[in-house]
């Protein structure tokens, strides 16, 4: 069946490649006659051909409605294959439940998730992932007590290794005091940046996953910082729940925020996000317990999680 799953991923690529393409046309390509690339693209996937390539291209012109807001309706359905406007709508309104037109202006309010919320239902697990690519299939399933052993894990051996990279040097460095080095973390940090820079990871992840650009942060007053988070906040723990829910820990993305791109997992992202976040967090603290706001209980997560462990 490798072979056939092959030839599913080519045929899926191809209708974002050459939306124009038949299905007579691309059973040539592969060789074979309609009926045997039929069969074998169904049997492989439990998706036909035909209604593969056209949910794959609705899902990428859903994609291009929300994200590029100055492409017109027509231009997104030359290049979803449709030949007419009308034709578009009607295949459009039948897989997501509104016309082109409403439902670009729907989103811009509170915009997707993630690219994900955008799939529609495809027993092939083959789906449009931006910029120009397929998402494939995870070829497992993890769920969050998963990631969360694996981040132990991955304590656990960072210990160990810094451990053995002290092991060589003289007793007097390691008895040195530290100057904080946040090299990586936070460049010069102050409390405004350090919030700044929590408030732009929830917002850069979550547009990574969503398939735009990196965020806007100009707005770095606590008041601006306390709005965006507000949003942030929220998607992205809609995010985290949403990756929970589907054991989606090794589902994976591609970064449209950096050049060049790359491709992250789910879990390594969240598991990224809590790393760098946790330290970031605690710098902030101690910003705050000097300047004498000390109440800061819930930076710790302890006795939130006791609290609730006691419910």
């Amino acid at each position: 069946m490798t072979d056939a799953l092959a030839l599913l991923l080519d045929l899926a690529q191809a209708g974002l490649d050459d939306p124009d393409a038949g299905g007579a046309e691309l059973a040539a390509r592969a060789h074979l006659s309609r009926f045997h690339f039929d069969r074998l693209v169904t049997a492989a996937g439990g998706e036909a051909p035909g209604a593969l390539r056209r949910r794959v291209l609705l899902e990428r012109a859903a994609y291009e409605l929300v994200r590029h807001p100055d492409r017109t309706v027509l231009d997104v359905a030359v290049a979803a294959g449709y030949g007419s406007h009308e034709a578009f709508t009607r295949a459009f309104r039948r897989a997501y439940g509104a016309p082109p037109s409403a439902f670009r202006d729907g989103p811009r309010t509170r915009p997707p998730v993630t690219v994900r919320s955008l799939e529609l239902p495809g027993s092939s697990g083959v789906h449009f992932r931006p910029p120009g690519g397929l998402r494939l299939p995870a070829p497992r399933k993890e769920s969050s007590m998963d990631l969360l052993l694996q981040m132990v894990d991955h304590h656990v051996d960072s210990l160990a290794a810094l451990i053995a990279a002290a092991a060589d040097l003289p007793a007097e460095v390691v008895d040195r005091p530290i100057t904080q080095s946040v090299e990586g973390v936070d460049d010069d940090p102050t409390l405004r940046g350090l919030l700044n820079g929590m408030v732009t990871q929830e917002e850069h992840w979550l547009n990574a996953v969503r398939g735009q650009d990196w965020p806007d942060e100009s707005d770095q007053t606590v008041a601006g910082l306390a709005a965006r988070h507000a949003v942030a906040g929220r998607d992205y723990r809609d995010f985290v729940a949403r990756a929970i829910a589907e054991d989606a820990m090794v589902d994976t993305f591609v970064d449209t925020t950096c050049q060049p791109m790359a491709t992250h997992s789910v879990g390594g992202t969240i598991a990224h996000v809590v790393t760098f976040g946790a330290v970031r967090r605690t710098m902030a603290v101690g910003a705050l317990w000097t300047a004498g706001v000390r109440d800061l209980e819930k930076a710790d997560p302890r006795p939130r999680l006791d609290a609730l462990a006691a419910r």
